[in-house]
């Protein structure tokens, strides 16, 4: 399928889609700043650069938007009709190497929390589970 729009036009779109201070992230951090927690953001010293870093803990979070980092099972993460074959191995680029980071947090002592997009529609249950999260002195696996 032939792409709707001019590959001028499809650059300027990418290129405005954010890395940081997304929507998502900025609602998560001020869940967590207006519940007392206080972290610091994007750690590029840890892998995958997480979105907050609470290092006293050795706790980080992770917000990710379900279609760029492939959240099974949520509607938001379709693949798109054009070029197939490229958002296939793109996406899937992204979902490995967000394993791997995790994986390495893992091995350094570090407990990770991932935030999905679609997760942001019932604030109540988002803070229970942020809460919860860094509440917990368990040094259980990678969530």
């Amino acid at each position: 399928m032939i792409d709707s729009l001019s590959a001028v036009e499809r650059s300027r779109i990418m290129a405005r889609v954010k890395g940081k201070n997304t929507r998502p992230e900025m609602l998560v951090r001020r869940l967590l700043h207006g519940a007392g927690f206080r972290y610091r953001l994007h750690d590029a010293t840890l892998p995958g650069k997480p979105d907050l870093v609470f290092a006293r803990q050795r706790k980080v979070i992770f917000v990710h938007g379900c279609f760029w980092h492939r959240h099974e099972g949520c509607a938001l993460a379709r693949i798109p009709k054009s070029n197939r074959a490229f958002w296939l191995a793109k996406l899937e680029g992204n979902k490995a190497r967000d394993a791997a980071n995790q994986r390495q947090l893992l091995e350094a002592g570090w407990k990770a929390l991932v935030v999905w997009e679609c997760e942001l529609k019932d604030r109540d249950a988002l803070e229970r589970r942020l809460r919860s999260f860094l509440m917990d002195s368990d040094p259980s696996p990678v969530e």
